[in-house]
C-alpha cells in the first residue's frame, strides 16, 4: 500500500505541536488575566502594587509567552491552510501577528503597574494614584476587546478553512464558525459600550469559541490530522 503526501508522520508531529500551542495559549492568557485581576481589581491598587510586584511580573511573562504560542499555531498550520486557499492562510498569520500585537499592549498594564508602583513615591502624587489606576483599568480593557476582535475573525478564517478542507471532523470546524460570530458580535457590542464581554452576562459570548479553542486541540493531540483527499492505491 502506498500513500499520498503529506506523510503521516510529519503531519502527526504538526498536529500535536499545534495542539499544545493552543492549550499553552489559552492557560496562559487564563492564568495572566486572572494574576493581573487579583491586583487591578482592589481599591485604589496603585497604592499596594508594590507588594504585588512578582504576580504582576508572572502576569506579563505569561501574556508574552501566549503571545509567541499564537504565532507559533499560525506558523505550523499555515502550510496545511494554503492549500485550502492560501489568500485566507496568509490572513490568518497576519491576524495572529495582530493578535500579537494586541498581546503587548496588554502585558504593557502590569509593567506599567509595576513601574508606577515603584517610583510612586517620587513621580506619582498620591491623589493621582485612583485617577491613574483608572486609566491603566481602562487599557486593559481595551487591549482584551483587541484581543477577541482579531480573535474572532482569524478563528473564523481557520474554522472556514478546517471545514472546507476536513482536517479535523466537521462537528469541530462547525463550533468554530457559530462560536467565533458570537464572539465576534459581543466584542462588537462591547466597544459600543452595550455589554462587557469580561464579566457578567457578556461572558457567554466566549463559551462557543472557548470550547472550541479547548476541543481542537485535545483532538490533534489524540487523533491528529485527517486528509480525507488523500488516495490510497494497491501496490502494483
Amino acid at each position: 500500500m502506498q500513500q499520498s503526501e503529506p506523510t503521516t508522520a510529519s503531519t502527526r508531529t504538526t498536529a500535536v505541536l499545534i495542539g499544545l500551542l493552543f492549550l499553552t495559549a489559552t492557560v496562559t492568557f487564563a492564568t495572566a488575566e486572572a494574576l493581573t485581576d487579583s491586583v487591578l481589581d482592589g481599591p485604589d491598587f496603585l497604592t499596594g502594587a508594590s507588594e504585588d510586584t512578582n504576580v504582576l511580573a508572572t502576569a506579563a511573562l505569561l501574556a508574552l509567552v501566549q503571545g509567541v504560542a499564537i504565532v507559533g499555531t499560525a506558523v505550523f498550520f499555515f502550510p496545511l491552510l494554503k492549500r485550502e486557499s492560501e489568500p485566507l492562510a496568509l490572513a490568518y498569520v497576519g491576524l495572529r501577528v495582530a493578535e500579537l500585537a494586541a498581546t503587548l499592549f496588554y502585558l504593557a498594564t502590569p509593567l506599567l503597574v509595576i513601574k508606577l508602583a515603584d517610583g510612586r513615591d517620587d513621580s506619582v502624587d498620591p491623589s493621582a494614584s485612583q485617577p491613574l489606576g483608572a486609566l491603566l483599568e481602562s487599557q486593559r480593557s481595551v487591549a482584551v476587546l483587541m484581543i477577541y476582535l482579531v480573535t474572532s475573525v482569524l478563528g473564523l478564517i481557520l474554522a472556514f478553512l478546517l471545514y472546507r478542507s476536513r482536517l479535523v471532523p466537521r462537528p469541530i470546524a462547525i463550533l468554530g464558525l457559530i462560536g467565533y460570530p458570537v464572539l465576534l458580535a459581543g466584542s462588537v457590542l462591547a466597544a459600543f459600550d452595550v455589554s462587557d464581554v469580561t464579566e457578567g452576562a457578556g461572558l457567554i459570548a466566549l463559551v462557543p469559541g472557548g470550547l472550541f479553542e479547548l476541543i481542537l486541540p485535545i483532538w490533534l493531540i489524540a487523533k491528529g490530522f485527517t486528509f480525507p483527499g488523500a488516495a490510497v492505491s494497491p501496490a502494483p
